[in-house]
């Protein structure tokens, strides 16, 4: 029997979960542990687990100064690269493993909000977690802050308002946009107020039942997409 894989999941916000990315690798046996940073849960160390997933929030991965957690958070996600264990970093989680790894995270020009293309780059063809992807997928966008690439980072994916959509370091990967999430995941974000502010400062107010519409309409693309990535995922976990 083979032995079971521990992932241990940072999260920032109740509502964001790993979603589809979670029930890929639970059916594959993974044992899922997750740590609420924003609730005051103490990040256990990396000892004993195979795998490091952290997923998004509405703070920003600069604000040391607000969430002193961060700055552990940013320590953990660097050991973890050094000892080349797999990372999956989602939005939030993709800024702060760029800022662990030499980039840096800001804020950026405007929110990016909707069911928007993204395009995969060359490198994405021989990628393990993306080769097998269309040149082109339908994502969920909802972020306003971005982030400068680490130096030895490779970029796998860009949109035309954020160039930096995916990014490979080692065996860890971050990922600025959205295909993981639920019915359930999406209607609960559009009542977090930093969240909803950022839908209506690119939609205009009253324009969450389009975006819930255009959501469900792709749905479907979305989670064969995030199955791929998170199986392939999955075998960088049990490879380890």
């Amino acid at each position: 029997m083979a032995a079971v894989t521990k992932v241990l999941v940072l999260q920032h916000i109740s509502c964001e979960p790993p979603g589809i990315f979670e029930d890929v690798l639970v059916a594959r046996g993974a044992a899922i542990a997750r740590v609420e940073l924003d609730e005051g849960e103490p990040i256990p160390p990396l000892s004993g687990f195979d795998a490091l997933v952290v997923m998004g929030g509405p703070m920003g991965a600069y604000e040391d100064d607000r969430y002193p957690w961060i700055d552990n958070e940013l320590a953990m996600i660097a050991e973890a690269v050094d000892r080349r264990m797999p990372v999956l970093g989602v939005c939030l989680g993709a800024q702060l493993l760029a800022c662990a790894t030499g980039g840096k995270a800001y804020a950026g020009h405007g929110p990016e909000v909707g069911v928007l293309p993204v395009r995969l780059c060359a490198a994405a063809a021989d990628d393990h977690l993306f080769g097998a992807l269309p040149a082109t997928i339908e994502a969920l966008q909802w972020h306003g802050d971005t982030f400068d690439l680490p130096q030895r980072a490779v970029l796998l994916a860009s949109s035309d308002d954020y160039p930096n959509q995916a990014f490979r370091i080692g065996a860890a990967y971050g990922i600025q946009f959205h295909v993981e999430v639920t019915s359930s995941m999406a209607q609960q974000w559009a009542e977090v107020p930093a969240y909803a502010d950022a839908l209506d400062s690119v939609r205009g107010p009253g324009s969450l039942p389009g975006l819930l519409a255009e959501f469900e309409i792709a749905r479907p693309q979305m989670q064969r997409v995030a199955e791929t990535i998170g199986d392939r995922f999955g075998d960088l976990v049990a490879a380890k």
